[in-house]
């Protein structure tokens, strides 16, 4: 069933308009780095609904048929954007060794914060695709994808998300990191998949009746 509600304050960030201003700000910067920034960050525009549609919280349709492994892409569903990652075989793996676990704050899932159908490991659907709301439990700022083991975040670092407002990171399931200030794991929205390559957000699987407004926090 399609969540129509409109969407109310974020987090203590402050409300849409804010936000929304954050992520173009920061997705603007990120298209307009070097290297494989661009690999990594890009903006689909082309495939954002109308308007009217995001006015309305109508359920919007992403094909991923073009996302290479290791690479993410960003939407934006009900003024929020939604991170669509083609996860690499070996950050499937990975994650399935799940040598992070003690290392995270909430490693099951427990807290609220997606549907049952995306209540394991990987927090999706299917291993190699993750759907996230790409949105800090903290403060409500934008968190960077870094897909890369290593580098500036540690030896440790296996990949995820690092956001730069106050130090908060998520692994590539957006399982959030103890001793950060992000107190829950990154939502995952209602989706579920219409075809191989075609993600409908904002909708759930016939089987079920979670309710993206009864998540903790956002």
């Amino acid at each position: 069933m399609a969540d129509t509600a409109q969407p109310g304050p974020i987090g203590g960030h402050g409300h849409d308009g804010e936000t929304r201003r954050d992520f173009l700000a920061i997705a603007a910067t990120a298209i307009a780095g070097v290297g494989t920034a661009c690999a990594t960050w890009p903006l689909i525009s082309s495939m954002n609904p109308a308007q009217d549609t995001l006015a309305a919280g109508a359920p919007i349709d992403i094909d991923i048929s073009g996302v290479q492994p290791g690479q993410q892409i960003i939407v934006l569903w009900r003024s929020r954007p939604i991170f669509v990652v083609r996860r690499t075989p070996d950050q499937v793996k990975a994650l399935a060794a799940d040598k992070d676990a003690a290392s995270l704050r909430d490693p099951t899932s427990a807290a609220n914060q997606q549907a049952a159908y995306a209540k394991n490991v990987y927090r999706s659907v299917k291993p190699d695709v993750l759907v996230l709301v790409g949105i800090c439990t903290h403060l409500g700022c934008i968190p960077e994808f870094v897909p890369q083991p290593g580098g500036s975040l540690g030896a440790s670092w296996q990949g995820g998300y690092f956001c730069p407002c106050h130090g908060s990171r998520y692994d590539l399931s957006g399982r959030v990191f103890q001793n950060v200030p992000a107190p829950y794991n990154l939502p995952v929205p209602p989706y579920h998949f219409v075809s191989d390559t075609v993600i409908r957000v904002g909708e759930n699987p016939p089987d079920s009746t979670f309710d993206f407004n009864s998540i903790e926090q956002i």
